[in-house]
């Protein structure tokens, strides 16, 4: 299986660097500038499972052709427009494997690539680039879902999971990806409303008097989203997600809250607003998210502004 992986961020980098190193067909699609430094010194992952740096085969939107059976997205959600217009000479007979945050961007990529060539994916890590351009894992946590959203996808995503047995990460075949995904937006809004709004990490928001009572508020209001949209967050993804929100002096933070204090762009509009839109439609308050959204789209104004 030949594998194309447009960029080499967080979870492009994170994941295309393990499947590499264990032997799999990966080739990225980089724009010059990253070309031109992991030419130089490699793709450098720091992790708390070690360390280690892959030279990987890397093309530009120039140069590729389309010869991949699997081609990979993982870009931020505000960029997708960006990313695919760089794969204007790569597509070919391939199949997208998006690993974005939300619901919305497999309508885009339907609409453009029909829903046979898009599958589903899910991605669970904590990675950011650092000034000297490595992909540094910020905690132990590295899985991916995936799973297909027609039958003729089934063959390919089962290829693919047989490729990621072989590393480091974990890894899960879904039956119902569809699933998966809202089980991922429910934990990440809940997540990312609450350490955005609050600034601090979730052990930081139980220690308050109101904290605990808030962030179970925040994800029953996102659950119900869920739920009266037919997929109900079971009980193993329940116990994971309360696990990882009620847990007492924990670090986390979502991806969201670091990008906030860096003045970077966030998917505010990808995760809260398209949930709050879903919820409203369905006459949800949606208090506690409509917070959450309000916060951001006032600072991206003024981040704008200056």
């Amino acid at each position: 299986m030949k594998i194309l992986i447009l960029g080499a961020g967080g979870i492009g980098g994170y994941f295309g660097a393990q499947l590499l190193r264990s032997g799999a067909d990966v080739t990225f699609l980089l724009r010059e500038k990253r070309q031109a430094l992991i030419a130089q010194q490699g793709l450098r992952i720091e992790s708390p499972h070690g360390d280690f740096t892959v030279q990987p085969p890397t093309v530009t939107a120039s140069s590729v052709t389309p010869i991949y059976d699997l081609i990979i997205l993982a870009p931020k959600s505000y960029d997708l427009d960006d990313a695919l217009a760089s794969l204007d000479n790569a597509i070919g007979q391939a199949v997208i494997l998006p690993f974005l945050n939300g619901l919305d961007h497999l309508s885009v990529l339907d609409d453009k690539f029909g829903r046979a060539a898009v599958m589903g994916g899910v991605a669970h890590i904590a990675a950011t680039i650092t000034n000297a351009g490595a992909v540094r894992q910020l905690n132990e946590i590295h899985s991916l879902i995936l799973g297909p959203r027609d039958p003729a996808q089934v063959g390919l995503a089962r290829q693919f999971i047989a490729l990621c047995e072989k590393t480091a990460f974990d890894s899960v075949y879904a039956e119902d990806i569809e699933q998966a995904l809202w089980d991922k937006w429910v934990f990440l809004a809940a997540l990312a409303g609450m350490t955005t709004l609050c600034r601090g990490s979730v052990g930081d928001i139980l220690a308050t008097p109101y904290g605990e009572g808030l962030m179970r508020q925040m994800y029953d209001e996102c659950g119900a989203v869920a739920r009266l949209s037919g997929y109900p967050t079971g009980e193993a993804a329940t116990a994971w997600t309360l696990g990882k929100l009620m847990a007492p002096g924990s670090p986390l933070t979502a991806s969201m809250l670091r990008d906030l204090l860096a003045g970077q762009r966030t998917e505010h509009q990808h995760i809260f607003a398209a949930l709050v839109a879903r919820g409203i439609a369905l006459g949800l308050p949606m208090d506690l998210m409509r917070l959450a959204h309000t916060h951001l789209a006032v600072q991206a104004a003024h981040a704008a502004a200056t």
